[in-house]
């Protein structure tokens, strides 16, 4: 216990944000894994499959936008507190589901709940880590969330083997419930009010956010136009994450014929390569910006690369049908597209750090639409033709498209509330 109270205080917000992502994305997954198990017993086609994966974007999406305000405006701890409990309760509810529509339901409150999440998270992030360390933070968390992704199919299987699939979604809902316990406990909204902040941390981090009276009319509405180019950008990273977070343990049992053993552990292996990604991205962001202090070429650039190596990793997939060159190739286009996360996210903070969780809200939500048009048209085309790459090679164009994107975004212009005209633009990183 007396080593806990030795980490730093920024530290310590950082890895209960890390356990935070990594929570609910075990939550949001782990209906992929189960789905083997009650699609059988529930009597469910590909397509309403589909259906159910894609029900936990619609609240999702919504509540991006609202919950980026929301804790802007009344901050991260008690935001997250309410969705913690929120999509806590959905994830019991789906270990209570008899049928499609209450399954569908479940994930519908699941995404009510985490629809504020990571913009809470960012706002907290903007407040509590320095400028020059915005990419690692924000890959670190994420790597934690693919590392629910990773887990999320070994600890399901695991329990629904020893129990039930309903018994896997007690269990991970009592653990959402734990969380809210430990984020009351260690967190504080202001750097400065944390007990065991020490005066060089506080020195690190960026000036506190001076308080903010009533916005002017449309500023909400050039701040979504402001972020939109990088709303298009995220929409395509979106598109192949929620393809594979929804479809590939299916594909690797149906394609290949496997057991539910063999596909977890090949899922598995496809999402511990979105862990290494996530970390290496926002690391090299960070690094970029350090040596050169331009932000198009820490972002913009590094997106642009990796979405290129994401489409170019998803070919061979649709030339080699071999389990083995599957768990490869999706493996390295889940790398790379991973590498993403952290210079994506950080852009948010670059361009409105007074309204970082309203600008993440906004990329966010609207990227959102593709995880409910993704799992969707999936299962649509599987069932259509019984081919299982297909989905696949959709992917390739969407990306392309996302890599002639990431030119439009221009994090290194700042939004400027007050502004009428042209927004601010940056000449260095602070």
């Amino acid at each position: 216990m007396n080593r806990l109270f030795k980490v730093k205080a920024t530290s310590m917000v950082l890895v209960m944000l890390c356990l935070m992502y990594f929570i609910t994305y075990v939550d949001r997954v782990n209906v992929s894994t189960a789905a083997g198990q009650f699609s059988a017993e529930l009597g469910l086609t590909n397509t309403q499959l589909g259906f159910i994966f894609s029900a936990f974007a619609y609240p999702y999406l919504v509540f991006q936008f609202i919950g980026g305000w929301v804790s802007d405006r009344f901050g991260a701890k008690r935001t997250l507190i309410v969705c913690a409990f929120i999509w806590a309760t959905a994830t019991v509810l789906t270990g209570l589901a008899g049928g499609f529509l209450s399954l569908v339901a479940a994930r519908m409150l699941l995404g009510l709940g985490e629809g504020a999440t990571f913009p809470a998270a960012t706002s907290a992030m903007s407040a509590w880590v320095a400028k020059d360390k915005r990419g690692f933070a924000q890959g670190v968390t994420h790597s934690a969330a693919r590392l629910g992704n990773a887990m999320a199919p070994m600890i399901v299987a695991a329990l629904m083997t020893a129990y039930d699939w309903r018994f896997s979604f007690y269990l991970l809902g009592g653990l959402s419930f734990g969380w809210i316990v430990l984020w009351y406990a260690t967190y504080t909204e202001k750097p400065a009010d944390h007990p065991r902040i020490t005066q060089q941390e506080l020195d690190s981090l960026p000036p506190p956010k001076p308080a903010r009276g009533p916005d002017a009319p449309g500023t909400w509405m050039r701040l979504f136009r402001r972020m939109l180019p990088v709303s298009s950008v995220y929409f395509c990273y979106n598109w192949i994450l929620w393809l594979m977070l929804s479809w590939i343990p299916m594909y690797f049992m149906h394609n290949y014929q496997l057991n539910i053993k063999d596909a977890v552990l090949y899922t598995s292996g496809v999402f511990f390569a979105g862990v290494l990604g996530d970390l290496l991205g926002g690391v090299l962001s960070d690094r970029i910006l350090r040596r050169t202090g331009n932000l198009k070429l820490a972002r913009s650039y590094l997106v642009a690369v990796c979405m290129g190596l994401t489409g170019l990793s998803l070919i061979p997939v649709l030339l080699f049908q071999e389990p083995m060159y599957s768990l490869l190739f999706l493996g390295l286009a889940l790398f790379f597209n991973e590498m993403i996360v952290g210079p994506m996210w950080a852009v948010p903070m670059d361009i409105a750090n007074d309204r970082a969780g309203t600008a993440s809200g906004i990329m966010n939500g609207t990227a959102a639409t593709a995880t409910i048009i993704s799992p969707v048209l999936a299962g649509y085309l599987i069932d259509q033709t019984g081919n299982w790459s297909l989905p696949f090679l959709v992917s390739i164009g969407v990306l392309a498209c996302g890599v002639l994107l990431t030119f439009t975004m221009k994090p290194q212009r700042a939004f400027d509330a007050n502004a009428t005209s042209k927004p601010v633009m940056r000449t260095d990183f602070s």
